[in-house]
């Protein structure tokens, strides 16, 4: 029932949680979550996911970094018992199958079999997370600065303004042009605006999962020189109005609770925080 896909098998991935995305749904991986990990090419995004199947349908869905397997699942498997002791096995088991350290963390946000089996198994909440939505049935106002879609010509601005955004950042030119050319990236744009003189102040990527369907902000990011002067308000409304030209019905994003400045930022932008959610760690004895 696990497998690691190739990267032949990316598609049908993309597709799945292409699908599984709809108003109201718990906030889960996202085909931009894909999207975004694509940065460092299609074997690395296929090395680094997870399905679970059965009778040839995928009915879970698992990315994994080395500390944190962030998860998605089919709406109607949520309490399906077997898939859910199936998945806490090779997630949490032994095997070492999903997630290798005794100190990861598990990214589930439904209410489910799975939650329920892995806080039986030890497993307690972590630190919260606070998804916000912006819905977009009705008309987005002007973010008030110059905005402009990143292209091949002006990749560099773009990923200069994420290194300048994100101390730890390893976003380079190579890696935007790796990402775009991903399949995730088809519906999806990069975002960068600018001041009243010209210099590149804030940048994001929105990911379309197909119209009527939520979009997802991953990631946003001010430079860290021109924070302070509502730039991070300015670029959240322009990516809520450019996943509204592309169809989708809401703006989405999750930023830990603790990042109160993100979370203002966004509430000002005209999203509405949701009820938060948590991870799961394994219970220190």
């Amino acid at each position: 029932m696990l497998s690691t896909p190739g990267v032949e098998g990316l598609g049908e991935i993309v597709h799945a949680l292409r699908d599984w995305q709809y108003e109201g749904a718990p906030m889960q991986l996202h085909p931009g979550d894909l999207g975004w990990h694509w940065r460092f090419g299609a074997e690395a995004t296929a090395a680094a996911t997870r399905t679970w199947s059965r009778d040839g349908r995928i009915l879970a869905i698992g990315l994994v970094d080395p500390d944190q397997v962030r998860l998605a699942i089919a709406p109607d498997a949520r309490d399906d018992e077997p898939l859910a002791r199936s998945m806490a096995r090779d997630v949490t088991g032994p095997s070492r199958a999903v997630l290798s350290s005794d100190h990861g963390s598990i990214e589930a946000r439904w209410d489910g079999a799975l939650p329920e089996l892995l806080s039986q198994a030890g497993w307690d909440p972590a630190e919260p997370w606070t998804p916000l939505s912006r819905a977009l049935g009705g008309a987005v106002e002007d973010c008030g600065v110059h905005i402009e879609v990143t292209g091949p010509e002006s990749a560099s601005v773009r990923t200069a303004v994420q290194r300048a955004s994100f101390d730890r950042s390893t976003f380079t030119d190579e890696r935007w042009h790796t990402m775009v050319s991903g399949l995730p990236y088809a519906d999806a744009r990069c975002l960068v605006a600018y001041d009243e003189r010209g210099a590149a102040v804030a940048a994001t990527t929105v990911w379309s999962a197909g119209r009527n369907k939520p979009g997802l902000i991953e990631p946003l990011g001010v430079h860290r020189e021109h924070r302070g002067h509502g730039y991070g308000t300015a670029i959240a409304v322009a990516a809520a109005a450019a996943l509204q030209r592309m169809g989708s019905s809401s703006a989405t994003v999750c930023t830990p609770s603790s990042n109160t400045a993100a979370v203002a930022t966004y509430r000002s932008a005209g999203f509405r925080a949701l009820p938060e959610a948590r991870d799961l760690r394994r219970r220190i004895a």
